[in-house]
């Protein structure tokens, strides 16, 4: 039982009136359980002062951070939804409205074309609040044409990955945006155009193991979980107890799967170092 939610919050809504303390101020930190003032977070980048857990971004956020206000988003091709007609509990279709009308955004990544402080960059950005940052026919699209714009217009690629894995909703199509970003990918190598992979809470299944493992610099957030499946998983098929820690950012760190890891509050910083220093400027 959290004392502030089952006392103190009682206790200012008492003397000030309910209406003038909406629920809606406040969220709790998923690692200490901590209440925390919304407005606070959002002005800490969305980590939290008691324990330093960095807390997940949407698509919104993550180009606020990067970008500021100033930035443009990169139209996409639109893709037929619901290619199998695909139902479960629910239809696959109602499922896309749904995360459409909650997220306020057509798809699980969203491409944008801003400055990095003073370089421009092209900016791929998963949401995971949009069916656990899934990939499929679109997800792919939109990496295809981010690289190709990236690539035409000598720009460099960041890729901000937060993701569950492939979207089980499409089958063997979203498994095929597999190799589809990899070539991708593969022109940007060709045409020396940097491409930058960040990697933030949690990058999992055919998202890590295609594209996002790809990074001429490979940065992950700190605290993020990264690898293709589960833990539990893992340790049923293979028997034994997994290491403490085991893939998060740190442990990968020392196994010489990423390059960096980085706080959030130097990530901007960071970010345009290391694109310089690729582009030799």
């Amino acid at each position: 039982m959290n004392w502030i939610t089952n006392f103190v919050r009682p206790k200012l809504q008492a003397i000030v009136g309910k209406k003038d303390i909406p629920d809606n101020l406040w969220c709790t930190c998923p690692k200490c359980s901590q209440m925390l003032l919304k407005k606070e977070l959002e002005n800490h980048l969305y980590v939290c002062k008691n324990c330093d857990h960095h807390l997940r971004m949407n698509a919104e956020q993550r180009f606020g951070l990067i970008f500021g206000d100033d930035f443009r988003i990169l139209k996409t091709p639109k893709i037929k939804p619901d290619p199998l007609k695909f139902k479960d509990l629910k239809k696959y279709a109602d499922r896309i409205k749904s995360s459409q009308k909650k997220n306020n955004t057509e798809e699980a990544v969203q491409v944008g074309i801003g400055r990095l402080i003073s370089e421009e960059i092209v900016l791929v950005v998963f949401d995971f609040n949009f069916m656990g940052g899934s990939m499929g026919l679109a997800v792919g699209e939109a990496i295809v044409v981010a690289a190709d714009y990236a690539v035409k217009n000598a720009l460099p690629l960041v890729i901000s990955s937060s993701s569950g894995g492939a979207r089980m909703q499409e089958g063997i199509l979203s498994l095929m945006q597999m190799p589809r970003t990899i070539l991708a990918i593969d022109e940007l190598e060709h045409s020396k155009i940097p491409f930058i992979s960040l990697l933030t809470d949690p990058t999992t299944g055919g998202v890590s193991a295609s594209f996002a493992m790809l990074g001429d610099v490979i940065i992950a957030e700190k605290g993020a979980t990264i690898g293709f499946a589960g833990s539990r998983v893992i340790e049923e098929t293979i028997k034994e107890k997994l290491p403490k820690n085991f893939q998060k950012s740190e442990y990968l760190l020392e196994k010489g799967m990423v390059d960096i890891v980085v706080h959030r509050k130097d990530l901007k910083e960071r970010l345009f170092q290391i694109i310089c220093l690729l582009q030799n400027k």
